[in-house]
């Protein structure tokens, strides 16, 4: 009979209530939880979910936007032994689909908005057994509020090495890939990312970020490890103005962002608003460049952006900056548990200084894809995980990261990073995004293009930008086509969605 392991992500939700007690922790539209309602809730609706089927290991995918029944769920979901198998809720039919089909969920947990969406997606889905929603029962379609009428029960033991959440990562070219993410990856990352964020008397957040993504998640696990008792602000979907009100109404004291989010705020009346309790902004997801970093902390002073580092396979964080600051351009040090190295094309080592791909090994390290042997084996090589990206390292262990190994323009035989030539476009008063990437090019085999989004009310022309770039950048690098948009496309964690943009080539 399987045990429950010691780290079992439900038993550590438990371990903070018994620590903290039953108190305020959860701000979401006018509406305040304590820690023992959600826990509570979590409690029966894991009964309910049994009762309806769910067994040990099925996947459950969950596809809602930010609210309490998302931690709910989850929670639920790890006491009956089942594996989360978050779906961001701006998935296509088709894409949502791919996921079904391909982790053979059991079940899906949605909100009545997104239902259309999911019956959709599931027609003819073999291993589907169930639908619920936080909406009224409907058809085949269970409420949530049914299954929390069960009795609470206890948690269904889990290995550590059970796992605990199969999350779908974009990647840059074809089909999501699952990652799979046990229970103690999930937990260490959570602590590892704890020990080197933390800061002493910083207990109330805002989150903006989606619970569905890596970041999202591990911000939840983080604060399970918290011994601080603290208090989340949850924002359904950032919006700049909503994000300043809440800051100011709840004195925040630290928001985990993306860079893309602090650009959009960068265009809004800062000053208007009083900002003085935010002390620090994490960000990641992808590299912050450093005119916005400065740009930020210059306009809310009381600020400090501290940047991290991490991939959904390595349980959303390798690295962040001190809380006492570093150079905003690096992404900071290795987390407590993990080791980083920067390799060559053939895998060796190399000194600081030089420019490779960065691998790392850690407890936090997932499992390996889902049903994808030959891409975890090249993934992992040696107990390293090979991250793809493009970096380097000081003698001291500041990391910085270049770019995405796959996203490398290669112009006339040399290598051309597209962060460079985003920043630099950046740096231009008018330029509000920019995403860059490599058009087929007869003579050269690669040409680089740029995609620009304008700050509202400002004006500039293709020819003007590719001047201002080339004046920044060497002439090998500089863009030879800017091509001025509505909308840079997107992530839906607001990272420039460079795979997208290839499509308006």
């Amino acid at each position: 009979m399987t045990e429950l392991g010691t780290h079992n992500l439900a038993r550590l939700g438990e371990q903070a209530l018994e620590r903290h007690g039953d108190r305020p922790v959860l701000h979401w539209e006018g509406q305040t939880f304590t820690s023992g309602q959600l826990a509570d809730r979590s409690k029966h609706l894991s009964t309910g979910l049994r009762e309806l089927g769910v067994e040990p290991g099925d996947r459950i995918v969950v596809m809602m936007a930010n609210g309490p029944e998302v931690g709910i769920s989850y929670g639920a979901l790890w006491r009956a032994g089942a594996v989360i198998t978050p779906a961001i809720f701006l998935l296509s039919a088709g894409d949502l689909r791919h996921i079904l089909e391909d982790s053979e969920a059991a079940g899906v947990i949605t909100t009545p908005e997104f239902l259309p969406t999911v019956q959709t997606a599931a027609e003819g889905v073999g291993s589907l057994r169930w639908i619920a929603s936080t909406g009224d029962d409907e058809g085949s379609v269970v409420s949530l509020a049914s299954l929390e009428a069960a009795a609470a029960g206890d948690i269904v033991p889990r290995a550590d090495d059970d796992l605990a959440a199969l999350m779908y990562t974009g990647g840059t070219t074809g089909h999501a890939k699952g990652v799979m993410l046990s229970h103690e990856n999930l937990w260490w990352g959570g602590k590892c990312s704890y020990e080197a964020s933390h800061v002493e008397g910083i207990t109330k957040s805002l989150v903006a970020l989606p619970l569905s993504h890596s970041f999202g998640l591990i911000v939840t696990v983080v604060g399970m490890h918290s011994e601080e008792p603290g208090e989340a602000v949850l924002m359904t979907w950032f919006d700049p103005t909503g994000w300043l009100q809440l800051v100011q109404d709840h004195k925040v004291q630290v928001s985990p962002m993306v860079p893309t989010m602090l650009q959009i705020l960068l265009a809004a009346p800062l000053e208007d608003y009083d900002l003085t309790s935010l002390r620090y902004i994490v960000s990641g997801a992808s590299p912050l460049s450093r005119d916005i970093a400065q740009e930020f902390e210059r306009r809310v002073p009381s600020v400090t952006i501290r940047q991290g580092y991490g991939l959904t396979e390595t349980s959303a964080s390798m690295t962040v900056t001190p809380a006492e600051g570093a150079d905003i351009a690096s992404v900071g040090k290795a987390n407590p548990g993990f080791e980083i190295k920067i390799v060559d094309e053939d895998g060796d080592a190399l000194p600081a200084g030089e420019v490779g791909e960065i691998c790392c090994r850690s407890k936090a390290v997932m499992r390996g894809y889902w049903r994808a042997e030959e891409a975890t084996r090249e993934a992992i090589r040696d107990g390293w995980f090979h991250t793809g990206d493009i970096g380097k390292m000081t003698e001291d262990g500041l990391l910085y990261i270049l770019d995405r190994k796959k996203d490398l323009i290669l112009r006339g035989g040399f290598n051309v990073f597209p962060r460079d030539v985003e920043d630099a476009l950046l740096e231009h008063p008018a330029v509000g995004v920019a995403g860059v990437v490599g058009k087929p090019d007869p003579v050269m085999g690669e040409e680089v293009v740029a995609f620009v989004q304008l700050n509202p009310g400002h004006e500039a022309s293709p020819d003007e930008l590719v001047a201002f770039a080339k004046e920044r950048l060497g002439k090998y690098k500089y863009p030879r086509e800017v091509r001025v948009v509505d909308s840079v496309p997107l992530t839906p964690v607001f990272k420039v969605d460079r795979k997208k943009i290839r499509t308006l080539l």
